[in-house]
């Protein structure tokens, strides 16, 4: 009994140390924790959209530590290294006991160490905590750490943390961050002497750096090809082939586009680490190519920038606010993308257009182009002489400015205006004036973006398009009231397509618009075919003068290089909508063939008759045809006081009939929706109003 009674107490005993014991382990294990945090502290990134790398940020502490999973990273490379590193990585608990006792007997048996130890999870316990000294406490704490860390993540965590912390040399850390720079590419794919450069470098990365010491790094290399159970991975033949590669013998730096945009990232979401954009890098990487050369043509101190959208989704795909950011001479540093300044002639096609929609010109109208005086605004021409009588077409292509003017005092400039505004667009005006002539040559503040905005209305038929910042905010095409009609839309793109490209440029099957401000400030060019729309401005950040500066021979040649270099594939244009033709001088009703304003409005000097007013329906009135009802809808009555016989009415820029000289008419709409009503008489003057059929 006396034995059994020690027994039981020694057992107990045993088993209460046992307890004590591990719940003491179970104590330090809380109360002293691996700081896993630190891989918390990662670079940040801007992506494009399809998450390729545009820009990284280096972390606080200098380095370029990019987050990697397994998932970004050749399987070959990571079959490699487990074979090279630790083979029995998914079957131990952070250290593994064979490769103890095997590096212990090649210690005793050759007096020296022939291969270490350390698993993942311990070179991973190591790169968290690093420790100076290699005594045993230190190795002794190392795998501890690599126990705590084996019981808190998996082995798919464990494996992602040393892919982002490994060290490859200099202050890169992380197998991305080391084949971006020694490869110039993602380590997605891999080449089998890729893969064992990147295995072989984190042992001494700063001894084997391939920029520093290539043959140290062709060796180790080799060495990581000759171990037997790499060359089962990949394949004898694979690694011998492997072997005859030649190491990289540079760094490369890694891919820094879009540096404003990427900017404007990091300020927008400070705490993210990962910033998605919309632009695409192919893209990216073409205009700022087309950037930097056209840039060395230019003068001191001359900046430029670039836009690039997609005017069916709304999203910036290219942006470069200056040839180069870091140039201090040329205020690199500055935005251009988003700076007010004038846009010169950019917004004549808008104003034509309006003219198109009611119905006050077509393509063949004759317009003059001679000195005017309107009410003491007196513009001129950039070249300082007039053509005489010209088509409205010539007028537009040529960028005439005295027809210009004649149209937008005919459609007038609060109208203008407020279309600009379905865009989602303001113009700056000049602080305490109302909107006047000079808008329709540059007398307004806009910016570059929305410059773009607008013109990816007309890509887009006439339906506005509000684009996104390219970042975080929400492109999108906005159902309301159109920028323009799709047949005054038609017939802007029709003429702004046939206009002869710069010289030196060939033809690439795109509109285009140029614009230079007053004072040679700003040379703008926009251009856009059947999707995309891009963009130039080209002059001095601190508005000073260029002298020389013209948006057709500065901007124009930047543009078409440009859109060359993007890589986008040229989009055909919409076909023509319903309705929209040419039509011959001959051929136009006589209130078209000619356009005339004098003081007094659209009128003849002979006219003696007030001006025709459309009395019904009013302007914006929701008329009930029978459109919810699915069948034809009823005929509207229009109804219209002074102006002189005959008349002609035109529905969305359509003549109705023939002409009449009665004040009464009908009109039978297709279909439910908005529509512009217009009337013209006999001497030229025009009214217009919109209304919704229902």
């Amino acid at each position: 009994m006396r034995l059994w009674h020690k027994f039981f107490i020694g057992t107990a005993a045993i088993t209460l140390l046992g307890v004590a014991a591990v719940y003491g382990l179970e104590a330090a294990d809380r109360a002293w924790p691996p700081p896993l945090d630190k891989a918390a502290v990662i670079s940040r990134e801007v992506v494009d959209a399809d998450g390729q790398l545009l820009r990284a940020f280096a972390t606080p502490d200098g380095r370029w530590r990019l987050g990697t999973k397994a998932a970004d990273v050749d399987p070959q490379f990571l079959r490699m290294l487990v074979a090279y590193e630790d083979q029995r990585f998914y079957d131990h608990a952070g250290v593994d006991p064979w490769a103890l006792v095997r590096a212990a007997t090649q210690f005793v048996t050759n007096g020296r160490i022939v291969s270490g130890a350390s698993t993942l999870s311990m070179q991973v316990a190591r790169l968290i905590e690093p420790r100076e000294n290699r005594s045993f406490t230190a190795k002794f704490v190392q795998v501890a750490r690599a126990v705590q860390i084996e019981r808190r993540l998996s082995k798919a965590q464990i494996l992602d943390l040393y892919l982002t912390l490994a060290p490859y040399g200099g202050n890169l850390e992380g197998v991305r961050a080391a084949s971006l720079a020694y490869f110039g590419k993602e380590p997605r794919r891999l080449s089998v002497s890729e893969a064992a450069l990147l295995v072989a470098l984190p042992q001494s990365p700063e001894a084997r750096r391939p920029d520093r010491h290539r043959q140290t790094a062709t060796a180790a290399r080799q060495r990581v090809l000759q171990r037997e159970p790499v060359r089962e991975t990949v394949g004898k033949a694979a690694a011998e082939q492997a072997a005859l590669h030649p190491v990289p013998s540079r760094r490369l730096q890694l891919p820094a586009y879009a540096a404003h945009l990427a900017e404007a990232a990091i300020r927008k979401q400070p705490a993210d680490a990962r910033h998605v954009t919309t632009l695409r890098r192919d893209v990216q990487r073409g205009l700022e190519d087309a950037a930097r050369a056209a840039v060395q043509k230019l003068g001191p101190k001359i900046s430029l920038a670039m836009v690039m959208a997609d005017a069916r989704t709304g999203e910036i795909v290219g942006e470069v606010g200056s040839a180069d950011y870091f140039d201090a001479s040329r205020s690199g540093w500055v935005d251009m993308t988003r700076v007010n300044r004038s846009p010169g002639s950019t917004l004549k096609p808008f104003i034509y257009g309006l003219a198109f929609e009611q119905g006050l010109v077509s393509q063949e109208t004759v317009i003059e182009d001679r000195p005017a005086d309107f009410h003491g605004y007196r513009p001129r021409n950039f070249d300082m002489s007039y053509q005489g009588d010209v088509s409205i077409r010539q007028a537009l292509q040529l960028s005439l400015n005295v027809p210009a003017v004649r149209l937008l005092d005919a459609v007038g400039p609060s109208r203008l205006l407020m279309r600009f505004r379905r865009s989602d667009v303001k113009p700056a005006l000049p602080i305490g004036e109302a909107p006047g002539l000079a808008i329709g040559l540059g007398g307004v503040g806009v910016s570059l973006k929305d410059l773009v905005q607008l013109y990816a209305g007309l890509a887009n038929r006439g339906q506005p398009v509000r684009l996104g910042d390219g970042v975080r905010e929400k492109p999108g095409i906005d159902p309301a009231d159109p920028l323009l009609e799709p047949v005054a839309t038609w017939n802007i793109t029709d003429i702004l397509s046939d206009v002869l490209p710069p010289q030196g440029s060939r033809r690439l099957g795109i509109a285009y618009k140029t614009g230079t401000s007053y004072g040679y400030r700003d040379a703008w060019s926009i251009g856009y075919d059947g999707r995309h729309v891009l963009g130039v401005w080209v002059g001095r950040p601190d508005n000073g003068a260029v002298p020389g500066i013209a948006g057709y021979a500065t901007a124009a040649p930047i543009l078409f290089e440009a859109f060359s270099r993007s890589g986008v594939a040229i989009t055909p244009m919409p076909a023509a909508p319903a309705g929209a033709v040419r039509v011959a001088q001959a051929d136009l009703p006589i209130s078209q063939r000619r356009f005339s304003l004098t003081a007094s409005g659209l009128i003849s000097a002979s006219a003696r008759e007030p001006a025709p007013q459309i009395v019904y329906p009013p302007e914006g009135a929701r008329v009930d045809l029978g459109a919810a009802s699915g069948g034809t809808l009823e005929p509207l009555m229009l109804k219209l006081q002074g102006g002189r016989a005959p008349f002609r009415w035109l529905a969305n820029g359509q003549p109705l009939q023939d002409l009449s000289r009665r004040r009464t008419s009908e009109w039978q709409p297709d279909g439910g929706g908005y529509s512009t009503l217009t009337v013209i008489d006999a001497v030229g003057r025009a009214a217009t109003v919109r209304v919704f059929v229902e």
